[in-house]
């Protein structure tokens, strides 16, 4: 490559571009350096601006803050000047107060002055006083006027002392509803109580029979029921009579002054009902016996107080009980359906086959397993499920569920009119309460009246009419049906003689020939009405009177039969 000659020219020109792009690259610089100036100037102006402006918020706030504690001060100084203003106006109102006890105090003294002098009473003796603490709720109660009480009354110690010493009420049943009886007597005050029982403890009563313990099985309810109050309630008496009701004369019930039912059975209770009535004697008021009667099944239950022949007796509300299950003989024997009709093949066909005389035990528990392995078979054998262990003991022993709840509520219904009776503190129930508690709760009361041809209270026959045309063995099956009987086996006779005996076997036989005969041929019409009612028992015209009685009837039943 080959140099080119020097030019000055073009040299200098060289020189004077170079010479002007560094002029321009100053100016450049000069800009950028005054921009950066301008920007940190800026910049500056902000953060003082910003500055400035955080000291006037804070210099606000300090404002307000002060005036804050300045209204708070004050608001301070106001309550504490409400409070030394209300503390002056209780000063004052306590120096009123003062003064006018001081005056009453001092009136008191001049009326006391005034008075004749009585002489203060001695001190209650120990017992009394162990009593008056330990029934202070019954004092709160009976102490007090109420809306049933006299203008002018005036708390007593006679009601207090009835109840405590000279009441004798009988408790007739230790079970379920037996149990919170006896409980809630005890804590009411009463202090001579007698039960009466005939069962034993089993386990399946320890859920709900809370006065007996596992160690208590087989011993007698009355008896371990007895024990436990007097010991829970040591002010308290209470006798156990281990037996049937049966079993006691007039005598024994004479001596109480109330007697209420706890019992599982329509039988005890017609027999305790016919008892009560047949008591009374209108020369002696001390021989009717207030009966209080309750009862639960499931989520049921009734309380009611009878007064012998006043108010409706048990046997006048005979009818609205409901009829006990039966099945069919043929049924359960030929074509079973249910699980029920298997049980009752066991217990009412297969047993008497296998065992003949021995008699079926519904509390033993090998009769039970037994029946129970029967029925199981029975039922395999026509394709029948349910059949359990419990299912069979239900069925053989007819048991009624029982609920602690309903016990408990129907318990305090029977207790609480006993307290009424006995206190005469309030009206009694006029006289049926009806409790259900399935769905919800819901109690009625009502009056339930007496029957003019009750035969235990009402003194007249039953009139019935029947065709002449019936034998006697219909008569005998409608006076089964009837639900205000309640009879299952019964016997018939007149004045001149028996018409049929369920027994003994030789009567029995001697008189069930009349079962197929009519009644137009067993009575038959006489032109004279006089000899009839002579020869066959009849009232005359009115009607031939049949007496008829039961095992499950505590009387003889009369009835007045017109033939049509």
């Amino acid at each position: 490559m080959q140099r080119q000659p020097y030019n000055p020219q073009q040299e200098q020109l060289r020189q004077q571009r170079l010479h002007e792009q560094q002029q321009r690259q100053q100016q450049q610089q000069q800009q950028r350096q005054q921009q950066q100036e301008q920007k940190q100037r800026r910049q500056q102006e902000h953060q003082q601006r910003q500055l400035e402006q955080q000291q006037a918020k804070q210099q606000r706030q300090e404002e307000k803050k002060r005036k804050q504690q300045e209204h708070q001060q004050q608001k301070q100084q106001e309550q504490l000047e409400k409070q030394k203003k209300k503390k002056q106006e209780q000063q004052e109102l306590l120096e009123k107060q003062k003064k006018k006890k001081e005056n009453q105090e001092r009136e008191r003294r001049i009326q006391e002055a005034r008075k004749p002098k009585i002489p203060t009473p001695p001190p209650p003796p120990p017992y009394e006083q162990e009593l008056n603490d330990h029934y202070y709720h019954l004092n709160q109660l009976l102490d007090r006027p109420g809306p049933f009480t006299d203008p002018a009354f005036e708390p007593g110690t006679t009601p207090k002392d009835f109840i405590h010493k000279t009441c004798k009420i009988l408790v007739i049943g230790a079970g379920g509803l037996g149990c919170e009886i006896l409980q809630n007597l005890a804590l009411l005050g009463f202090g001579d109580i007698h039960v009466i029982d005939m069962d034993t403890i089993d386990l399946s009563n320890l859920n709900r029979q809370f006065l007996f313990r596992e160690s208590d099985i087989g011993k007698s309810k009355a008896e371990v029921a007895a024990k436990f109050v007097m010991k829970r309630v040591p002010q308290v008496k209470v006798t156990p009579h281990y037996c049937k009701i049966q079993d006691k004369d007039e005598a024994f019930y004479m001596m109480f002054n109330l007697v209420i039912c706890g019992l599982d059975s329509v039988q005890a209770r017609r027999w305790i009902n016919a008892t009560m009535v047949n008591l009374v004697d209108p020369e002696n008021p001390d021989s009717l016996k207030p009966l209080i009667d309750g009862g639960t099944e499931g989520f049921k239950g009734q309380s009611r107080v009878i007064l012998p022949t006043i108010t409706s007796c048990y046997e006048c509300s005979l009818d609205m009980l409901t009829p006990q299950t039966v099945f069919p003989i043929c049924t359960i024997a030929n074509t079973p359906r249910l699980p029920e009709h298997c049980i009752e093949w066991a217990s009412v066909l297969e047993w008497p086959r296998v065992f003949k005389d021995k008699k079926l035990d519904n509390d033993n528990p090998d009769h039970i397993q037994w029946l129970y392995e029967q029925a199981t078979a029975r039922a395999k054998q026509h394709d029948i499920s349910g059949v359990t262990w419990s299912l069979t003991q239900g069925v053989v022993k007819n048991i009624i569920p029982a609920i602690a709840s309903t016990n408990a509520i129907i318990a305090a219904s029977c207790c609480n009119e006993a307290f009424k009776i006995a206190t005469t503190c309030a009206p009694y129930l006029q006289n049926y309460m009806m409790y259900n508690g399935a769905e919800s709760i819901y109690t009625y009361t009502f009056q339930h009246e007496k029957k003019p041809d009750c035969p235990v209270c009402g003194g007249e026959s039953i009139q019935i009419s029947v065709s002449k045309d019936w034998d006697l063995q219909k008569l005998v099956d409608y006076l089964v049906e009837r639900p205000d009987f309640q009879i299952k086996q019964p016997s018939l006779s007149t004045s001149k003689g028996p018409l049929f005996f369920q027994g003994p076997p030789d009567l029995k036989k001697s008189t069930e020939g009349n079962l197929s005969k009519k009644m137009g041929e067993l009575f038959p019409p006489d032109a004279d009405a006089n000899a009839q009612a002579a020869d066959a028992g009849s009232s005359g015209t009115d009607g031939i009177e049949i007496n008829v009685t039961d095992s499950s009837l505590p009387f003889q039943l009369s009835l007045l039969v017109k033939l049509t």
